[in-house]
């Protein structure tokens, strides 16, 4: 398989705002239903999915390469990763300061 750092970024950021936009569906149509004590155990195993996910969109290959010896190579790829979702993210800021 061909790893590739844009797409790890897209994928991350589509998580991301797949999730955001989910949360804001269900605050708006359960907005008057009283809390349970589910709530808590449901937005601790959407944090841990979350921290698993972009661990492994960002860290497995370049974990990978170190492995094999390419410090340069895991370098570079953590860095284009974070710098496309970055980009991404400032493109979600502007859009919200923008609207």
């Amino acid at each position: 398989m061909k790893w590739n750092p844009i797409y790890n970024a897209i994928g991350a950021a589509a998580y991301v705002w797949t999730v955001g936009i989910v949360m804001n569906y269900v605050g708006q149509t359960h907005s008057n239903v009283p809390d349970t004590f589910i709530d808590p155990i449901v937005v601790l195993s959407l944090l841990v999915f979350s921290a698993a996910l972009m661990g492994f969109l960002f860290f497995y290959y370049p974990a990978i390469l170190l492995i094999e010896n390419k410090k340069k190579e895991a370098v570079d790829f953590f860095l284009k990763t974070l710098g496309v979702f970055g980009l991404l993210t400032l493109v979600a800021v502007l859009t919200v300061l923008y609207t």
